[in-house]
C-alpha cells in the first residue's frame, strides 16, 4: 500500500467514524450528560482530574491545558489537572503499589466531593483507569470515561460512559479529541459566555 493509499484509507475510516457518531443520539446524550456534570462541578468550586495511558495520557494533558489556559476565547482559568504529568508521583506509586494504582492513589490524595474524574481509554480495559473509576465511585466523585469499542470493563464503573465508534485505536483517539475540545468549548460557553 502506498502512503497515498494509506492516507485515503485512514481519512475514510475517520470520516466514517465521525459520521456514525454524528448519527448516534445515544452517545450524544451521554456526552451532554457528561458536560452537565463538569459544568455543575465548576459552578460549585470543583476541579477536573483527567487520566489516560500512552496517547490518551497526552490527550489528558492536552485537555487540562485547554481548561486551565483557554480553548478559543479569553476567560478565567478553570481548575483541571492531568494525573499523568508528575513523574515522581507516578514512579513512586508504581514502585510502591503497582502501576495499576498510579491514578487511583492520586485521586484518593487530591480529589474531594464536588470534583470530577475523566478517564480516557480506547479499549475500556486499562487497569489503572478501572482502579481510578472504582476509587472515584468509593469517594463519591462523579466519573466520566471516554472509550471505544464496547466500553469494556470501564462502562459499568463510570457514572457517564461515552463510547465512540471505530475499530482502530487511532480513529478512536481522533474522536476523543473531538469530544475533549467540545467538552471544553461547552463548559467555557456555560461558565463564561451564557451560550
Amino acid at each position: 500500500m502506498t502512503p497515498h493509499d494509506r492516507l485515503i484509507k485512514n481519512l475514510q475510516a475517520s470520516v466514517a467514524a465521525k459520521q456514525t457518531l454524528l448519527n448516534d443520539t445515544t452517545v450524544q446524550a451521554a456526552f451532554s450528560q457528561a458536560v452537565a456534570v463538569v459544568v455543575a462541578a465548576y459552578r460549585n468550586g470543583g476541579r477536573l482530574y483527567i487520566a489516560g495511558n500512552g496517547g490518551s495520557a497526552a490527550d489528558a494533558q492536552h485537555l487540562a491545558a485547554e481548561f486551565v489556559s483557554k480553548l478559543a476565547r479569553d476567560r478565567a482559568p478553570l481548575a483541571a489537572e492531568a494525573l499523568t504529568t508528575d513523574s515522581s508521583i507516578i514512579t513512586a506509586i508504581g514502585n510502591d503499589y503497582g502501576y495499576d494504582e498510579i491514578f487511583a492513589r492520586q485521586l484518593a490524595g487530591k480529589a474531594r466531593k464536588g470534583d470530577v474524574f475523566l478517564g480516557i481509554t480506547t479499549s475500556g480495559q486499562s487497569p489503572n483507569i478501572l482502579k481510578a473509576l472504582t476509587t472515584a465511585r468509593a469517594m463519591g466523585v462523579p466519573s466520566i470515561v471516554f472509550c471505544g469499542r464496547d466500553g469494556g470493563q470501564a462502562k459499568p464503573l463510570a457514572d457517564h460512559c461515552v463510547i465512540v465508534p471505530g475499530t482502530e485505536t487511532s480513529t478512536i483517539q481522533e474522536l476523543h479529541i473531538v469530544l475533549a475540545h467540545t467538552l471544553c468549548e461547552s463548559v467555557e460557553a456555560a461558565m463564561f459566555f451564557n451560550s
